[in-house]
């Protein structure tokens, strides 16, 4: 019986069974004696290994078969393939893959820090806005536009109060000594301000326990019945300063001592410049007990940009020359100044870039505003509020007087012992600052110019001037007088301009009745304030429209 010839794929015997890889076979013929073949294995380190040997220690792995196919393109043996450079190249994309991931999850960490942080200053300002505002809390989130007169202007009356007053030197906590009027335009992103003379003397709506008139700074104290009812004073007090002025003020705003120096403090203080007309500067030694009298507590030069903290800006805010001091000659009048200046400077310190991004300072205004301020202002009216605290730029923050040099509207004067303020028209007249505020807030140019009209009648018909000087007064005009002309012959209109620089009244005055003006001089005297005489004759032609 025949052996059964061993089988082979591809030309390959199998190695016999318990031989190793790399033994070598053993020859049939060994007595031929032929030549062994140099069988050393090139195994890519310094040492060779021939071929039949076995390998102790070693292994063949898949890497040295790949080195081995590799040299077989290359031109010396044990040299790698320049191929291999390029295939591995793409080893260092894990490793920048890798960093990615770290800078992927170190700005989701930043991320996620920012929106806590943001959370926390939301939380802050939403708990202090609901016991500030009115309203749900789930409201700030709304962009409410802030109500408006029929100018389209927004008003807030500032009234502080002093019961928190350190010094108690204060005999009524609850008199608002510091009154100021804010007017702002959402459209136009501008504000003005006035003050208001806490002496002025004004009749009350209802009769309380200092009688039925009084200083304006007992309004809120009476109708609040001494600071029980609040919402009551500060309406009563909102309709006071709105006769006075001539607007429908829509909003108050109540602080007190320790709001204006917290806030102060927590924007790092405010720079004020000191202006007076007094060389020397500002004294005031009413407040040296602060410093236990061994320092002039309110002392500043002429000129000098004063940086204030919390407590020198209401010591400045309610200086008036008290103890011998200098430098405020108009008393209350300077005071109130100081006090526009100091909230203008809060304003532009609060909306800074350096105090909006720092935590510390949102959330201290937000501590001091939540426990020393109380207002009417809706929470979903907070968001368009804080909007134009930024949008509003400090140059179109105008800052009004009713005691300017060429416009003193108020003067002192004195009821039954009793030093006051009083228009200077005349105890409870207030047409002349109704005018002026008219005049600055408007955005009509006939009412910006504040030309004074005298209209006179020219006619037997009784009411003709009175009746044309009414239509102009709805239109804006400011009429100085009223009155009858010289007997004589005149056209149904006709005007006669005395200065040359009121041109958008006399456009106007031009449109209106469709006469050419008349620069010779009017058949009547008249005086230094009066810009236009108009005299409506023989055919009545009052009708402007």
């Amino acid at each position: 019986m025949k052996k059964k010839p061993q089988s082979s794929i591809d030309g390959f015997v199998p190695r016999r069974a318990g031989s190793q890889l790399g033994e070598l076979h053993a020859e049939k013929n060994p007595e031929r004696g032929i030549k062994p073949i140099d069988r050393s294995l090139h195994t890519g380190s310094n040492t060779q290994q021939s071929v039949g040997t076995v390998r102790t220690q070693q292994m063949i792995g898949r890497t040295d078969i790949d080195d081995s196919l590799r040299e077989i393109d290359t031109d010396e043996p044990g040299k790698k393939s320049r191929r291999r450079k390029v295939k591995e190249a793409p080893r260092a994309v894990p490793r920048r893959r890798k960093v990615l991931r770290i800078v992927k999850w170190v700005l989701i960490g930043l991320l996620i820090l920012a929106a806590l942080i943001g959370g926390y200053v939301f939380l802050k300002a939403a708990l202090a806005g609901n016991s500030v505002f009115k309203g749900s809390l789930l409201e700030i989130v709304q962009n409410e536009p802030l109500k408006m007169d029929e100018n389209g202007r927004s008003n807030f009356i500032i009234f502080g109060t002093a019961e928190d007053d350190e010094g108690g030197t204060h005999g009524g906590a609850n008199l608002t000594d510091s009154i100021l009027v804010m007017s702002i335009d959402q459209e136009k992103k501008d504000a003005y301000m006035v003050s208001l003379p806490r002496d002025l003397w004004v009749n009350y709506a209802d009769t309380c326990w200092v009688g039925n008139q009084g200083k304006l700074n007992a309004a809120y104290s009476c109708a609040s019945d001494n600071g029980e009812d609040e919402a009551a004073g500060a309406a009563a007090l909102q309709a006071q300063a709105g006769e006075i002025l001539g607007l429908d003020i829509q909003y108050y705003i109540h602080l007190n001592f320790t709001a204006v120096v917290e806030a102060v403090d927590a924007v790092g203080g405010v720079d004020v410049t000191i202006e007076t007309p007094d060389s020397r500067g500002i004294l005031d030694r009413n407040f040296d007990w602060k410093c236990n009298y061994k320092c002039y507590y309110v002392n500043y030069k002429q000129g000098e940009v004063a940086h204030l903290d919390g407590e020198h800006a209401l010591a400045l805010a309610r200086s008036r020359n008290a103890q011998g001091g200098y430098g405020l000659p108009g008393g209350n009048f300077d005071r109130e100044k100081n006090q526009q200046k100091i909230i203008k400077a809060l304003r532009e310190k609060a909306v800074s870039a350096g105090t909006l991004t720092n935590l510390g300072s949102v959330t201290g205004l937000i501590d001091t505003l939540g426990k020393n301020l109380r207002t009417n202002i809706e929470t979903k009216e907070i968001r368009t509020l804080m909007s134009l605290g930024t949008d509003i730029s400090s140059d179109s923050i105008i800052q009004l007087s009713l005691v300017e040099e060429d416009n003193v509207l108020v003067t002192t004067g004195n009821v039954n012992g009793q030093s006051i303020v009083q228009p200077v028209a005349g105890l409870h007249e207030y047409s002349d600052i109704r005018a002026y505020i008219a005049k600055s807030l408007s955005s009509n140019p006939i009412t910006r110019e504040g030309a004074n009209v005298t209209v006179l009648n020219g006619t037997e018909t009784a009411g003709a001037a009175q009746s044309t000087a009414d239509s102009l007064t709805e239109k804006g005009f400011t009429i100085d007088d009223i009155g009858n002309a010289p007997e004589g012959t005149y056209a149904a209109i006709e005007i006669y301009q005395i200065s040359d620089d009121k041109k958008a009244t006399a456009a106007k005055l031009k449109e209106l009745y469709k006469v050419e003006i008349k620069t010779t001089a009017p058949p009547v005297s008249v005086t230094g304030e009066t810009d236009f005489v108009i005299i409506v004759g023989k055919v009545s032609s009052s009708n402007t429209n």
